[in-house]
Formats: C-alpha cells, structure tokens, sequence
C-alpha cells in the first residue's frame, strides 16, 4: 500500500490507568493515551509512541523497571496480560508477554518491578484477588497467593533494597510478605480492617508510609504501626481561612490519593487539587509539612470549583529530584520546579500545566480550515479549543455554560461555529477569546459544516438539514427528506452539491442552489454514521452499523467491503482520491486503498481506547486528525510507504493575520501609549540618577587615589628602613652561623672516639655469648638422638602385640563365616518352598485376572463409542459456544448502539420537554385569544344576522326601484317623441347610466358585508382547527413537526 499514517502528536491523558505518569529521564515522561503509550520530551516538546497490543481492551497499569530501561503495560484481551517492552530500543521492542497461567484472570490492577529489575509482582483483580511473582525474563511464575476477598487492592511495591520483600495495600489491606521456598509468608499481623490505604511508598529499607481514604498518614516500622497523622489536622488552618470566602461548608475529607518519597522527604496528596511537601526533622522518624502546592483555577473557565475538585492520581519526581509531576483524574498533567517551591515556602505554590490543558471528556465535534494550521474541537466538557497542528500547541480555550455538540471552522480560520444543546451560535476567534458573533434558534445541533468556499453554512436540525448564508445569515434552503436523525453531511470540493446520510439508513445529494434531491441510496437495513464524497463529487463512500464500507455511484452501491465484525463509525477520503481512512468503535484507524480491491486488504494502527467519534484530513493532505470517546486528540502525519510526506501539488501558504476587538485594541494601544511614556520618564529619571552617581563616584575615586598615594609613599619610606635592618640582621646572622659550625665540629670529633671505644667492648661481648649458644646446640642435639631410639623401641613393641590380637580376630571372623554359610543353605530351602507355594497362588490370581481383563476390555470399547459420541457432541457444543459468543459480539455492538442511540434520545427528549413547556406557554396565550376571539365571533354573529337583515330590506327596496326605472322609461320612451333624436338618445343614456350606477353601489355594498361576515366566520374556525391540531401534535412528542405549520394571526382574520 503506498500511503500509510504514523502517529505524530497526541493531546489527552487516559486518567483511569494506575501510575499513570512515569519518568523515564530528566527530560523524558511516558503516560498513556487512547490505547498508546506516550513518551513525551519535556523540553524539545516532540513524542515518540508505544502502540498497544491489538485487539487490546484497554490499558490499566503501568510500571517502569528501577534501572528505567523496561516498561510494563497491564491489558486486557481475550485474558489479561502483562507486555514488558525495552525502552533502549529504537522501536521499542516488545521482550516478553506475561499472563496468569492456568489461572482465569480477568485484569492486573497494579504492578511494580523489583530493585535489580529481574522480577515483577502483578496484583490481580478480584474476587480473587491473587499476587503473582514472576521472573519475567524466563515467563516463570515464582509463587502465587491471595490476598484478600472483600474489596480491592490499590497498590503493590518491593522493598527498594530487598528483592524478598513485597508490600500491599489496600481496602483493609496492608500486608508484608517475604519471599522463600518458592512461597509468599506475610510477616506483619496489623489489623487494618477499618482503613481504606489508597497509596503507599518505602522511605527506607524498614519504614513504610501509607495513606487513607479518611486523610491519615501511617508510618510503619518493620510491620508494626509507629505513628499516624490526620491531614485534617494539618490542613485545618488553611480551611479555615478559605472558608471566609467560601459560601460552601468544607466538609469533604481529604483523601491522601498519591504518595511519593525523595532524599529530603515526601510529597503527597493533601485533598482535591493539594499536594504537600514534608521534610525530615532532626528526629529521624519525624517529619514537618514545609509547602503547600495546589493546582491553578483555569484561566478562562466559569466553574472554578471543577478545577479544584480534581483528584491528584500520580506523583512523579524526577531523577534529579528537581520536577515534580501530577496526573488528575480529569485526565490533566501539571508540573512544578521544586527550586520555585524552596523560594516561595511558607506561602503557597502552583503548578503549571506540563503541556496544556486536555479535554475531560467526549469530543463531539471536530473542523479543520484551509487558511491558517488550525484545529477546532467541541467537547462535552463544555469547552472549544483551537488547537494548531504545525506547532502542536493549544491557541485558544475557552469553557461555555451549555455542553458543545458540534464545531465548525471557517475556511479563512477566522471565524467558528458551534452547536449548543440550546442554540446554534457563529463567533469569532480574537487573539486571546472566542466571542459571540450570531446565534441561531437550532437546539441540539450536532452536525454543521462550512462549505469550501465559506459563503455557505449547513447545520442539521434533527432530520433537516438548514443552509445558510455566511453573508447575510439569512436561511437559504431548508432540505427535507430524512425520516430519522441526520448524521453526517459534506460538501463537495466545488460546493455545488451536499452530501448527507442519516439513522434512516438513507444517503441523499442535494443541490446547494435549487435544493433538490440529485440521487439517493437507501438501505433501511443500516443506520449511516458517516460519509465521505469523492474529488470529482461523483462518488459517495459510507460506513454504519452494518460493519461495512459501502462505494455509492448513481445512487448505486457499486462495492461492499466488509470491516470483520468490527462497526465503522466515521470515514474521510483524502483530497487526492487514492486513501481512505475509517475510523472503528474499538478505537483503530483503517487505511485502505482506493479504488478498492476484491480482497480485503487494510493497515490497522492501534489509536484509542474508545470509538473514534470525528475525523479529518487536512486541506495539503499532510495531516489526519482523529478525536475519540476517550477525549484524546490524535494527529496523524500521512505519509508514503518510504517514510515520507506526500508531494503537494502546490505549497499553501498560511496567513497569519488574527481578529481584535476594536475597543481592546484602542484600550491596548492606549496603554502601550501610557506605558511607552512612562518608560521615556523613568529612561530620564535613570539618566539623571546615572549622572549624578557618576560625579559622587567621581568624587570618590578621587578622594580613595589621594589617599593612596599618601599611603604609598609612606609604605616606600618604612620600605627603606626595614631593609637597612634586614641587612644588618642579615650579617649577625651569618657571624652566628659560622660560630655555631666550629662548635658542632668540634663536638661530633668527639662524640665518634667515643663511640669506638664502645663498639670494641660490645664486640667482645658478642664473640662470648656466640660460644655459648655453640655449647647449648650440641647438648640439645644429644637428647634429641636419645629420644628417637627410645621412641622406635616403643613403636616395635606395640607393633608386636597388635599383631598377636589380629590373629584372635581372624579366627572369631572364619567361625562366624561358617555360620552365616550354613544359615544361607537353610534360608534358601525356605525360599524354594515358599516360591512353589506362591507361584500355584500366583496362576490362580493370574487366571481370575485374565477373566476380568476380558471383561473390562469388553467395557472398554463400549465406553470408547460412548466417548466418541460424548465428542461429537462436545464439538457440537463448542461450535455453538462459538456461534453464541460471535453473536454476542454483535449484541454487545448492538447494545453500544442503541446506549448512543438512547443518549441522543435521552438529550433529544429534554429538549423536547423544554419545548413543550414553552409551547404550554404559548398554548395558554392563545387560550387567551381563542376566548377574546369568542367574544368577538359572538359580535360577529350578530353583526351578521344585522347584516342578513339589512341584505333581505335592500332586496325588498330593489323590486320597487326596478318598477320606478320602467315607469320612468316609459316616461323616456313618450318625452322622446317630442324631443329630436339627438336629445332623446343624450338623455337616454344619461338616465340609465345614473340608475345602474345606484344600483350598482347597493349591490357593491351588501356584497361586500355578507362576504366579509362569512369570510370572518371561516378563518376563525379555520384558526380553531389548527391549535386544535398543534395540541394534539404537542402531547404526542411530535412538537417539532409543528414548527413547520404557519400560524395564522389576528391581523390576517381581520
């Protein structure tokens, strides 16, 4: 395969893994992360990667080696297993994979290595409890023992100086044991049975220091309880003060989670978000609270109180005793220089984040932009962050009141939009906020998106998909068609077409300018969670809950490649059309080639711990970014099967232009004005200063060289007299010396006649005392002889009497023989009788022997086809073990699904309820006016019957109005004979145009009353059925439907 991806930068912590934060060197930490450990450089700010084991259930303890050269990662798989990987390696090579044997073990809860790193101890999980030994190296387990069967273990260690001695701790549990004989024997007999020991350390080879649940501090010295503190007590002051401006009673007890020993001491945790340093007293034993250091509140959130709520998890030193490092239970890492905390004792110390801040919890939503190296994320932690993927740092953060749903970046990066579980609001990114542009009643959104162009924004509103104008803000197309939940929606590179797909199992293309429907793709079978569209916007690609990736052309799937069980949650086509990426609910990412093969054919990396919510691929194609479950952020560098990044078919450019507000930036430049003229005032004032000190030291040079001139002349003249007296001296001196010489002469003559007179005398002595020790020689000589010929006469004779006694004893020894050969004849007589004997008892055993063996050979080969059958019906059994076990599986994946499916209901249905509130509201408004409208229909009613009345009087008047025109044109007809043509007809018609005219103005008139009556009378049943209607829809939970149903005003009826 020609593309693949390697991990390159990660943000997030898996805070539920035990010791989950490690130092492997000054600069260097490892930490888990989605399903990956992370070894992360502190200074040069880069990370290396140790995958998990495939189809790895999820991590839960690690543990580094005392040398710092092995690390063991707990998993869970179809069993437990411990992996051990050598950090000296390149790669990190895995050494040695270590289970539970024979031993049904479900999870290591905890591990440690021993002090010469040869062996580990891994505690598992209940209701066993068991702690296992093992020689790693060999994959033998050592010894095995149970400890405890009431609740869980928290903690195990070796004696920093002893490879025999184990300690555990946990609830009501803190034992020592002692390793010989291949067996564990506990040494220590303290009950704890009222304590809950979250974490201990070893300060020396003797002492143990444990922590509580209740916030006690227990020294152990050899097994036995020496003292014990309540952090309460030592806390005390400090919650008083702060309770001053609390308004909540401090009534929690602080649990001591994590404990870590050092040359001066010990650091623990101290309650939420505190961590105390004690240092050694003069009393060995004894040891006082020095500094306090607690976790910073957040910078740009509104709850305070989440932040210092935090659990300490972990504390790290390091090597040099120089950092100390915390992990938290909100999966944050935080880090302080022990340097900083001895400047600021006595008072309280913060830590510092080590990185950044991480998200806590799921991450919803996930946008990338074309213009700037930016990455959006929405979490349920109420927060959005704007993450850069070039420098892996965090731009922006900040915390809202409502949970984010969805993200979306504007290509330009300049402007975001967010969905909110109450509405749907487009802001602005400034240099250090993100500000409230717009906001649009969409409640819930989980799903928008930018076009590419960014004129357009489409946002899904439960199964219709809005699309607005980023101009005008003004709704431009409102696409129907959807009968469940929209899922996921695209735009193609040209933005003329939108692609959606949805729970209904439907995947539709829209066109962004009339709103119709291009093709569609239904498969009621499987509900779609994500799609992607090809470069050419001629190809659809789909995953769901089906466990497959579907390739969609003219509304037809064209290929079906199957994900082996596995249900593929997201998908996303590389700008070039040659790789697909899927994301799984197991937390691995997918490459795969396209076009797509007959086989299937894929490279699987090892990323989360939860299944992969978002994914996106950068505008060049350099970068995949994935977001999980799990709340980690992964960023993935795309590169060829050599190693390389792809080839850009043309460098991109970023800007780097940012938004300010107008009336900050005033205010800054402002200050920046202030600021620059105070700093010109104090550069004078400095000057001054400057110039005047210079002549005050001037002055004092001065003064200090006059001085030492005269002191230097007056040192030159004691100089002069002081060598006039050395010179003097100089020749007493050597008068004295030459005295001293002829004295000393004269004085060793004698003393040397002297010594040779006394060298004659001892000489003589000497020859005297020489002769007498010749003397002495020769006498001992003599009695030495005589000694040696007594004692070989002595040796004879002794040699003679033992001789005569062995003769005795040779003759004893031949009688003796005698007699054991005749009792030998006699004891095998009895032999061949009692053989005789046996063997007629012997054929007739043989012979009852013989009948049961054929016998038992007959039950034999009955037992032998009962036990065929029993197999063949054991494999029966164990294929439909299999088959329920697979099916399980898919219950399981099932269950996984609808929990989502339940959540998004769950959500969708406290939306609902807050709508329909609302609508009770506005039902009871028009209550309100149905009555007032009553009112009036009753004055209607009886205007009408006015109405009717007056309509029946004016069609009376008509018939008499009609006979009076006959009459006068009868009159017309006999004027006319009088009058000339012309007049009659002038005449004529000037009559009967004036007679139309009134009549047609009483008709006008009754007409236009009677309709207005009845017209007043339909709409205002007409308005009755529709709230009739909407009251109907609101308490079936259908309020939605109704919001597409115009109601219709007062204004209009009228």
């Amino acid at each position: 395969m020609a593309t693949v991806a390697a991990p390159s930068h990660v943000f997030g912590l898996r805070a539920g893994v035990k010791n989950n934060l490690l130092y492997l060197d000054e600069q260097t930490i490892i930490f888990p992360c989605g399903n990956n450990c992370v070894r992360y450089n502190i200074d040069q700010k880069f990370q290396r990667f140790i995958p998990g084991t495939e189809r790895s259930q999820g991590m839960h303890a690690l543990a580094i080696s005392t040398n710092r050269r092995y690390l063991a990662v707990s998993e869970c798989r179809e069993k437990a297993t411990i992996t051990v990987f050598d950090l000296e390696q390149e790669q990190n090579r895995r050494r040695k994979v270590l289970t539970g044997g024979e031993m049904v073990v479900d999870e290591f809860v905890c591990m440690a290595f021993s002090p010469d790193s040869k062996y580990l101890i891994g505690q598992a999980g209940g209701p066993d409890w068991t702690l296992f030994l093992w020689m790693w190296e060999k994959k033998k387990v050592m010894a095995t023992v149970n400890i405890s069967n009431n609740g869980p273990i928290n903690q195990v260690s070796f004696n920093p100086q002893d490879n025999s001695k184990i300690c555990v701790s946990g609830k009501g549990v803190f034992k020592i044991f002692h390793y010989a004989g291949e067996t564990l024997k506990q040494t220590n007999a303290f009950k704890t049975d009222s304590h809950n020991f979250l974490c201990h350390t070893w300060m020396t080879t003797e002492q143990v220091l444990a922590g509580t649940e209740t916030g006690q501090l227990m020294m152990f010295e050899s097994g036995r309880l020496r003292w014990e503190i309540n952090v309460t007590s030592v806390q005390k002051t400090e919650s008083e003060s702060k309770q001053q401006y609390s308004d909540e009673p401090f009534s929690a007890l602080p649990q001591v989670t994590a404990i870590v020993s050092y040359s001066n001491g010990f650091a623990c945790s101290m309650g939420q978000g505190t961590v105390c340093l004690f240092e050694k007293t003069e009393k060995a034993d004894l040891y006082k609270k020095t500094r306090v250091i607690k976790i910073p509140p957040k910078r740009f959130s509104n709850d305070l109180s989440l932040t210092e709520k935090q659990k300490i998890s972990t504390l790290c030193i390091s090597p040099s005793e120089e950092t100390l490092v915390a992990s938290t239970d909100l999966g944050q890492l935080y880090s302080i220089h022990l340097s900083i905390a001895e400047l600021q004792k006595g008072e309280c110390a913060y830590f510092e984040y080590l990185s950044h801040s991480f998200h806590n919890n799921i991450i919803t939503g996930l946008s990338t932009c074309i213009r700037k190296p930016l990455i959006a994320t929405s979490s349920l932690d109420r927060s959005v962050r704007i993450w850069n993927f070039e420098t892996n740092v965090l731009e922006l953060y900040k915390e809202f009141q409502e949970e984010a749903y969805s993200v979306a970046l504007h290509p330009t990066g300049l402007y975001i939009l967010v969905g909110f579980s109450d509405k749907l609001r487009l802001m602005t990114l400034l240099m250090d906020d993100i500000k409230i542009f717009k906001e649009f009643t969409i409640r819930n959104c989980r799903e928008c998106t930018f076009s590419h162009g960014g004129h357009l924004f489409a946002a899904v509103n439960g199964n219709v998909i809005n699309i607005y104008s980023t101009i005008t803000f003004e709704e431009i197309l409102n696409l129907k068609g959807h009968n469940e939940k929209v899922q996921a929606v695209a735009f193609s590179l040209n933005d003329s077409c939108l692609v959606s797909c949805g729970m209904d199992g439907a995947v539709y293309e829209w066109n962004t300018l009339s709103g119709t429907r291009e093709s569609e793709s239904i498969l009621k079978t499987c509900s779609y969670t994500g799609v992607a569209i090809s470069p050419d916007a001629k190809t659809f690609f789909a995953v769901g809950t089906d466990c497959s990736l579907k390739e969609i052309h003219n509304s037809q799937i064209l290929k079906e490649m199957s994900s082996r069980d596995v249900v593929c949650t997201t998908v996303a086509l590389s700008r070039s059309g040659r790789t697909i990426f899927i994301g799984t609910s197991t937390g691995t990412l997918r490459v795969i080639k396209y076009p797509l093969m007959i086989q299937n054919d894929w490279i699987e990396y090892q990323a989360h711990a939860g299944p992969i919510t978002k994914m996106v691929i950068t505008f060049d194609d350099q970068f995949l970014i994935t977001v999980s479950e799990d709340g980690c952020l992964f960023i993935w560098k795309i590169i060829d099967k050599e190693g390389q990044g792809l080839k850009r078919e043309k460098e991109l450019i970023y800007s780097e232009e940012i938004l300010t507000n107008k009336l900050d930036f005033d205010e800054k430049s402002k200050m920046l004005l202030e600021l620059n003229a105070k700093v010109e005032e104090l550069q004078e004032d400095n000057k001054c200063q400057l110039s005047l000190k210079d002549t005050e030291y001037n002055k004092k040079i001065n003064e200090l060289s006059e001085k030492c001139m005269q002191q230097i002349i007056s040192l030159n003249a004691e100089k002069e007299v002081l060598k006039k007296e050395k010179d003097n001296q100089q020749e007493a001196h050597n008068k004295a010396i030459s005295d001293i010489l002829e004295r000393h002469d004269k004085e060793l003559h004698d003393m040397e006649s002297s010594n040779n007179q006394k060298l004659m005398l001892e000489y003589e002595k000497y020859q005297e005392l020489q002769l007498k020790l010749h003397n002495v020689q020769q006498e001992y000589e003599q009695q030495l002889h005589s000694m040696e010929e007594s004692k070989t006469q002595a040796l004879e004779d002794m040699m003679q009497s033992y001789e005569a006694k062995m003769e005795e004893k040779m003759i004893l020894v031949n009688q003796y023989q005698d007699e054991s050969q005749q009792r030998f004849k006699e004891f095998e007589e009895h032999i061949r009788q009692e053989e005789e004997d046996t063997d007629a008892e012997i054929h007739d055993i043989r012979m009852k022997y013989e009948q049961n063996l054929r016998e038992e050979k007959k039950a034999h080969s009955k037992l032998k086809v009962e036990l065929d059958t029993t197999k063949k019906r054991f494999h029966d059994l164990q294929r439909e073990i299999e088959n329920g076990n697979l099916e399980i599986e898919k219950l399981k994946q099932e269950v996984q699904r609808l929990q989502a499916v339940i959540k998004s209901l769950e959500n969708d249905i406290t939306g609902l309820k807050t709508a329909i509130q609302n609508r009770d509201g506005i039902i009871q408004d028009k209550e309100k006016n149905i009555f007032q409208l009553k009112k009036k229909n009753d004055t209607l009613n009886k205007t009408l019957e006015v109405m009717e009345f007056r309509a029946e009087y004016m069609q009376e008047q008509i018939e008499p109005k009609e006979n009076e025109i006959q009459q006068q044109k009868d009159q017309m007809v006999e004027v006319g004979c009088i009058l000339t043509p012309w007049d009659w007809q002038t005449h004529k018609c000037v009559l009967v145009h004036n007679a139309q005219k009134d009549l047609e103005n009483v008709l006008i008139a009754l007409i236009r009353q009677t309709q207005i009556a009845k017209l007043q009378r339909v709409y205002f049943y007409l308005y009755l059925l529709l709230i009739t209607i909407k009251q109907c829809v609101c308490k079936s939970q259908f309020v939605n439907q109704t919001e597409r149903v115009p109601y219709l005003s007062v204004s209009s009826v009228n």
